[in-house]
């Protein structure tokens, strides 16, 4: 009965959700997009090339990791308890997680599941792994440090004690801080505790050298304090790394010095900060001044340091993050040039002194205003060696805000993470502000790929996982805005197929000609038309269209907008971007935010603004056709009152929240024509008819208004026979010329009720949300059973309503998934998607009729078995000359995994490998002798016990045979060699003999 009689007031006579019902009503979670809470680790594999990210435990989320490859590659590993993500490392196939409650969780990259978790005896503060040994060491709290076996899966009985408290016992608690292995001889390990730092010999099983930092009285130091300068004092330590070649060590501190240290007899060569040097010495020193007079800035401690090297070792640069003054607003990374290292054994004192105290050249790497750099990831070519800093290409920035920026290495430039990191990095890489969601032709996405000079991929590890071809006819291009004024539009997909990853990037900040206020709050793009507009807090409106740059490669200054009227803005495009979205136009209106905005399909813009004005764009000029106030054309409401008040009431403030285009007929007409519709936040709808004129050009008149009973949220024009959506679509409008009329009715949502009514000013039906509030609705349509009505509830639920009747059909629970503080900003398609707020950086992509389906982020494959990891590097021949031990891994396993540690997965695998390597290279070259095994015929398959004994003991009795000829080859090599030395010094004493007896009788 409700359903005719509210069909007949609303003017639709068809009940369009016949074929809906409750069972309908089931939640499928899609895709989740950004990350879910703080950044408080990154890490690269430059083998896989693969970046894993971490993050801390909040009010907003747990704590979890992220791995991210190329493309759409995305792998989510969760702690096994709340916890936030301390420390994250690479080891090879395993990803190395440290937590805040001190557990060791280590993950398989290739079965993309956790292995084991272990916690460890003491509080773990360092962790270092090195992809060619199997195993972890673990620093801890009390300064230990153990050693866990990734291959057995335990404790070892290796342990390191205090190294520090043995040779300073009346130091304090001395925690570890850094470890680090030498990156040439990894029998060396750099320890770095808080008190200073030591090199530990795996060989000798004991410290071989340590490195105090001790500033005498009159030494300024790094600090800021001038006070302290006139006491003797030792700054903490907070990093210690290794040379390149390990020719030399750095250790950064709190009071911001870097001290570069020798290891053979542990003098300081130069101890500097980032402006100063010798600081270590008595002198005044420099000191930053404060706020106001005879006060001082404090500077931030040294967060982290990168010793780079080019593909020579010895061509390096240092990259420091921290020591910055307190009262600097931009606080960038240093990067100290250094160039070639002087040869240590040839060199001076001074020379050494002078290469690092007057580097070739001091970069500044910026950082935007009012932030910090609190860790950094280099991004090496192919290396994972070297403490991964040798030949970067790019540096990632971890900021103290949670935010990421990436700089170009070394020149600092930043670099865009557009279509070079994953799009959930990009919420992130500054922090999105807004977001919304557009349906947009499957062709013509297929279409939009942006032609824009970048470098090469960072990230192209990993495979994306199967999923079905295309669903719908459309795609879900998601448009997010960052802080920095950029916009990047990208397909979200329906759990299918992407077929174009690709992101396109729209500059806010150049278009407007500004780079501060540049904060978005509506956006509307037309995917017919391949054009965009923009609203942002300032009050201006920029408009962009697809299109080839004209002035690609050029720098242009731009121009000054102009207030109240439209600005060309064609020449501030980005010089690298070829083809894309381009700026086309600029309405300035300076009358408050940007509350509602609407690009339609048929080159139409209206902009509603928080000062209560309205404007309206025709891009064809492009002109602005109409512009007034909300006030010109809705009157107040005039209500009758028996109190007589001798103050004028003031009328509330009114501005347009909600537009929307449509064609269809007006009521009292007899003709089709295209409709724009206002919505107010005081519950008021007005209706704009749009005509065109003789000169070609468009003209809007009022058409009339009505009054709802609370702020308007959504207006869905569809056709009242058959409820198929009647928005102003090029073909609609292409209709009209040939006479189509179209029967269309407004279903107009409000946050405390629906009406359906057919404008300008029916009446119609109504309906009121009689317990909660309504944030978000849309028309939805199910496969082909009907249309209906979906909103989001302040008590978390998702509702369908029928249309026209409004009798709820059904309903599901989606605060679970979605944040319901936010579901006012939350965007519902016509096919039932919703893409809501999770936190503050992380949304998802749900669907209401769905079947149940969980959330899985692991289907994507992250290890390639084929990428192998290059060979350590090794000693020199001059350092094993001067004494050097060298140790091998094989060493390394027998030094902390004891005699009697079986050979490990990775060694068997190594060594199969090598074997068929071996026999695949004599079977290819024909050569009989080397292996005479490798050429034979494989053994029978009915093969007995006692003729397998025999073969194995005479294959054997072959290898050993081959074992002695070699050994006795290298001892008659070696009897050889050392005869020629013999031979070498006689010769040489057998000249200085006779040079001395010819000068004595003056030959």
């Amino acid at each position: 009965m409700s359903h005719l009689l509210r069909g007949k007031q609303a003017g639709v006579h068809n009940d369009l959700s016949t074929g809906l019902g409750a069972d309908l009503f089931h939640l499928d979670h899609i895709k989740n997009f950004g990350i879910n809470s703080q950044i408080s680790q990154i890490a690269y594999d430059p083998v896989q090339k693969l970046l894993a990210v971490g993050t801390n435990e909040t009010k907003f989320g747990r704590g979890q990791i992220y791995v991210f490859g190329q493309k759409r590659v995305e792998v989510v590993f969760p702690l096994s308890h709340r916890a936030s993500v301390k420390i994250l490392q690479f080891c090879a196939e395993k990803l190395l997680c440290v937590d805040s409650r001190n557990d060791l969780s280590v993950f398989s990259l290739a079965s993309k599941s956790l292995l084991n978790a272990h916690s460890p005896p003491a509080k773990v503060t360092a962790l270092h792994s090195d992809p060619a040994l199997d195993y972890a060491l673990l620093g801890t709290q009390n300064g230990d440090v153990f050693a866990y076996d990734l291959d057995r899966e335990h404790l070892t009985r290796f342990r390191i004690p205090n190294l520090w408290s043995e040779q300073f016992p009346q130091a304090r608690l001395t925690s570890v801080v850094t470890l680090t292995l030498h990156p040439r001889d990894v029998g060396k390990l750099l320890i770095g505790y808080n008190a200073g730092a030591v090199i530990y010999s795996f060989k000798q099983n004991k410290a071989v050298k340590h490195f105090h930092y001790v500033l005498p009285k009159g030494a300024p130091g790094g600090d800021s304090d001038p006070s302290s300068i006139f006491k003797e004092r030792s700054p903490p330590l907070t990093q210690a790394v290794w040379h390149p070649t390990g020719t030399f060590i750095l250790t950064g501190h709190e009071d911001s010095s870097l001290v570069i240290w020798d290891p053979k007899d542990g003098r300081v060569i130069q101890a500097r900060t980032l402006t100063d040097t010798g600081v270590d010495k008595p002198g005044p020193g420099t000191f930053s001044p404060g706020a106001g007079p005879g006060t001082f800035a404090l500077k931030s401690p040294i967060f982290k340091i990168a010793w780079c090297a080019n593909e020579d070792p010895d061509d390096t640069g240092i990259l420091v993050a921290g020591g910055q003054p307190s009262n600097i607003e931009a606080k960038s990374m240093t990067f100290f040039e250094l160039g070639r290292t002087p040869i240590y054994n040839t060199s001076s004192w001074q020379i050494l002194s002078d290469h690092f105290e007057n580097p070739k050249r001091q970069r500044m790497l910026p950082c935007p205003p009012g932030t910090e750099v609190v860790d950094l990831c280099l991004i090496p070519r192919t290396s994972p060696h070297f403490a991964g800093c040798q030949d970067p290409i790019a540096a990632i920035a971890l900021l103290a805000s949670g935010e990421l920026i990436t700089l170009s290495f070394p020149s600092g430039m930043p670099i865009t993470p557009t279509n070079q990191l994953h799009v959930s990095l990009t919420l992130v890489h500054p922090f999105v502000n807004h977001a919304n969601l557009a349906p947009v032709d499957r062709t013509r996405w297929l279409g939009l790929t942006e032609k824009r000079q970048h470098g090469p991929k960072l990230l192209t590890g990993g495979h994306e996982a199967s999923y079905p071809l295309k669903r719908f006819e459309h795609r879900n291009i998601l448009q997010t805005s960052h802080a920095d004024g950029t916009i990047r539009m990208w397909d979200a997909g329906h759990a299918d197929e992407i077929e174009n990853n690709e992101v396109l990037q729209l500059d806010v900040a150049r278009a407007v000609g500004r780079l501060d206020r540049v904060e978005v709050t509506q956006i509307s793009y037309a995917g017919a038309a391949s054009e965009s507009s923009v609203g942002l807090r300032s009050g201006e409106v920029v408009v962009f269209r697809w299109g080839i740059n004209k002035h690609a490669g050029q720098e242009l200054p731009p121009g000054e907008n102009k207030p109240g009227a439209l600005t060309g803005i064609q020449d501030r495009t980005e010089a690298s971007l070829k083809e894309g979205m381009l700026p086309l136009t600029l309405l300035a209106e300076g009358n408050g935010p940007v509350t509602a905005l609407k690009h339609s399909d048929v080159g139409f813009v209206a902009a509603g603004f928080e000062g209560g004005s309205l404007a309206i764009i025709d891009l064809r000029g492009p002109a602005i056709i109409y512009h007034s106030s909300v006030s010109d054309f809705i009157k107040p409401d005039k209500r009758g009152s028996f109190r007589r008040s001798s103050t004028q009431t003031t009328s509330k403030a009114e501005w347009p929240t909600c537009v929307e285009f449509s064609v269809m007929t007006l009521e009292n007409d007899n003709y089709s024509s295209i409709l724009l519709h206002v919505g107010t936040n005081l519950g008021h709808l007005a209706t704009f008819k749009l005509l065109p004129e003789a000169s070609g050009r468009y003209t809007a008149s009022f058409a009339g208004v009505v009054t709802l009973d609370d702020k308007v949220i959504s207006i869905c024009p569809i056709h009242a026979d058959s409820g198929r959506p009647a928005y102003a679509s090029q073909s609609a409008v292409a209709g009209l010329r040939n006479g189509a009329k179209i029967n269309g009715v407004l279903v107009t949502v409000t946050l405390s009720g629906a009406r359906i009514f057919q404008p300008a000013t029916h009446k119609g039906a109504h309906k009121t949300w009689n317990e909660f509030l309504c944030d978000s609705a849309a028309i939805v349509r199910y496969k082909d059973l009907g249309y209906a009505l979906v909103g989001l509830y302040g008590d978390g639920f998702a509702r369908g309503y029928s249309i026209p009747a409004l009798k709820e059909i059904g309903a599901v629970k989606v605060s679970d998934v979605l944040d319901p503080r936010r579901f006012s900003e939350a965007v519902i398609t016509s096919t039932g998607d919703v893409l809501g707020w999770v936190g503050p950086a992380e949304m998802a992509l749900i669907n209401v009729f769905g079947t149940n389906l969980p959330l899985d982020q692991t289907r994507d494959i992250l290890f390639n078995p084929d990428l192998l990891i290059p060979p350590r590097p090794t000693i020199s021949n001059m350092q094993w000359i001067s004494g050097t031990q060298y140790v091998t891994l094989e060493d390394m396993d027998l030094l902390i995994g004891g005699p009697d540690r079986p050979p490990s997965k990775r060694m068997l695998a190594q060594a199969r490998a090598d074997e068929q390597h071996r026999r695949m290279e004599t079977q290819h070259s024909g050569q009989p002798g080397a292996s005479s095994s490798a050429s034979r015929s494989p053994p029978p398959t009915d093969e007995g016990w006692g003729a397998w004994a025999s073969r194995q003991l005479n294959e054997r009795t072959e290898k050993l045979n081959l074992v002695g000829d070699n050994m006795e080859n290298l001892s008659n090599n070696s009897k050889g060699w050392a005869d020629d030395v013999n031979k070498f010094v006689t010769k040489q004493k057998r000249g200085l003999v006779m040079g001395a007896v010819k000068s004595k009788f003056g030959f």
